[in-house]
């Protein structure tokens, strides 16, 4: 069952990261990037795109690795308790069960 939280809490920080760098873009090419105006910056304004594209990309194959993984790690319910019957299929099996009576007119109907 541990394994299963620590792929849950992973999924919820690539999420979040992915939400986060997903904002940060600019459809039209802006983004991040245009804020990055002054002459000595670190990384030129295509460099941010990419950086960020690859990113989104990463953290979008994480997710799916992940993904696939906790379907693997989910806790199984070795030696619980059957599940409870429903109170329809008890009925259904005490009528299966009970004897059937033979058909008693009332006493104002004939026999056929």
């Amino acid at each position: 069952m541990g394994v299963y939280i620590v792929v849950s809490v992973l999924i919820l920080i690539a999420s979040a990261l992915m939400v986060l760098v997903v904002l940060v873009q600019n459809s039209k090419g802006g983004g991040l990037a245009s804020n990055f105006a002054s002459s000595n910056q670190f990384m030129g304004v295509r460099k941010t795109a990419d950086f960020l594209e690859k990113t989104t990309w990463t953290l979008a194959i994480v997710l799916l690795v992940l993904s696939l993984f906790s379907i693997f790690s989910i806790p199984k319910n070795q030696g619980a308790a059957p599940v409870q019957e429903s109170e329809i299929k008890k009925q259904i099996d005490q009528s299966k069960a009970a004897p059937v009576k033979d058909f008693q007119p009332s006493p104002g109907e004939k026999k056929k």
